[in-house]
């Protein structure tokens, strides 16, 4: 074969993902870039408009995409109800008496918001360290970095971020499985957090020594249960029954558990907080919420619509099967993450790729570490994207230059990407 006939199907795809990069870069929406993807990728493929619409019809009866879906609203509708109660502070207020150690404090509070996966919640968070950090000798530019990097460490290892529950939909694996192949992120990040933002040498070392602790909350742990029981309810109750879904009754989709579980949660936030149906109105109607059904409608339209023009066939008929793996589990999800700053789009544009280049391999044995070195490489290029909304959000509000603060975050982030490649060796041994 020529050069030409073996890069063709390679310079399509391409093309499908520049168009799809550009729509995300120029603001039109990330749920509509998908489906202008998978149009063009439809089109350069042979497959014509009206098939385009029929499979895309078709994947949106899927049991596996109404069941996705309603997870993803019922995250965010309770992630709204803790949050417009003013439950999510009271939360931290009754913790923060335990935080006697400062740099402890200032990673705390980003980290207990990013255990709710609202868009652009570092700009919640950013107050809160803004207040713990007012009286310590900090630059405004490592308050930035503080609270961008803590408010993220939990985006591979926590089962309510839309990211984690498209990968383990798409790869038709329970959560719980997906989390324990890459949940080591969480330890990660910290290590990296420490080393580059949070140790002494880095912070000022007279920071633990001049300043005096003042108790933010009471020390009421009764008080903390109370706040974060829709969380416990959600998380545990969830985990829980998906898994004894999963083990006991295997004709009942497993996904059934976590929905129960978070409308649950949510039904105890407002019955905590006395909100009635005039909420779940308000909720129902934000822009937000049904823009992220848009985004997992493109995901599942897009992810059939390449089964159907045959995309991978082509690309494992004129190219060895290791190196269209390397471009569809680390070059892609990591472009895709750069350019979107966001975890469910490098998910929801790649993996399907990736998922069935080992399908027409006969790889399925190997989806959970090639999912997880993904995971990792696409996240590390979310966190070193310049349009990320938390960064450009946190810059804005402790009014630091982005660029000063971006530098800071590029090594670590390599370093993500780094480790997770090892990972996937380690995994795969």
């Amino acid at each position: 074969m020529d050069f030409l006939t073996v890069s063709l199907p390679f310079v399509k795809v391409l093309a499908a993902f520049t168009l799809m990069l550009l729509g995300i870069r120029f603001k039109i929406g990330l749920g509509i870039s998908i489906l202008i993807g998978s149009f063009a990728l439809a089109l350069l493929f042979g497959v014509g408009p009206q098939q385009w619409f029929l499979v895309g019809v078709q994947a949106l009866e899927q049991e596996k995409f109404l069941l996705l879906a309603a997870i993803v609203m019922s995250i965010l509708i309770l992630s709204d109800a803790m949050e417009r109660s003013g439950q999510s502070r009271r939360l931290m207020d009754s913790l923060s008496g335990y935080l006697v150690n400062p740099r402890l404090r200032l990673a705390f509070f980003p980290a207990l918001i990013g255990l709710l996966p609202m868009p652009g919640g570092a700009v919640f968070s950013a107050p809160m360290l803004g207040s713990v950090a007012e009286k310590m000798p900090m630059k405004d530019c490592d308050r930035v970095l503080l609270n961008y990097w803590f408010r993220h460490i939990w985006e591979l290892s926590w089962p309510l971020y839309p990211g984690m529950i498209l990968a383990a939909a798409l790869a038709d694996i329970p959560i719980l499985t997906l989390i324990l192949h890459t949940g080591v992120c969480f330890f990660l990040m910290l290590a990296l957090g420490w080393i580059f933002f949070l140790r002494p040498g880095v912070l000022p070392d007279a920071m633990v020594e001049t300043e005096e602790f003042q108790p933010l909350g009471e020390r009421r742990w009764r008080v903390a249960v109370f706040h974060g029981l829709p969380l416990i309810i959600a998380i545990v109750g969830g985990l829980g029954l998906e898994g004894v879904i999963a083990s006991t009754m295997p004709t009942i989709p497993y996904e059934l558990g976590v929905i129960g579980a978070l409308l649950v949660g949510t039904l105890c936030v407002m019955v905590q907080n006395g909100l009635g149906l005039s909420f779940l109105v308000g909720v129902l109607t934000k822009k937000s919420l049904w823009g992220m059904i848009l985004v997992v409608s493109a995901i599942f339209v897009f992810k059939d619509v390449m089964g159907a023009a045959h995309v991978v066939d082509a690309m494992a008929a004129v190219a060895g099967g290791e190196a269209t793996l390397v471009t569809s589990a680390v070059v892609l999800p990591f472009l895709v993450g750069a350019i979107a700053g966001i975890n469910a789009a490098f998910v929801g544009a790649t993996f399907p790729l990736m998922l069935g280049v080992l399908d027409a391999l006969g790889m399925q044995s190997q989806v959970v570490p090639y999912i997880a070195l993904g995971s990792f490489c696409g996240f590390a290029g979310v966190m070193i994207s310049p349009i990320h909304i938390c960064f450009l959000l946190t810059c804005q509000y402790f009014k630091v230059e982005m660029a000063q603060a971006w530098r800071r975050v590029v090594l670590p982030s390599i370093l993500v990407a780094l480790f997770g490649i090892g990972w996937f060796f380690l995994l795969r041994g």
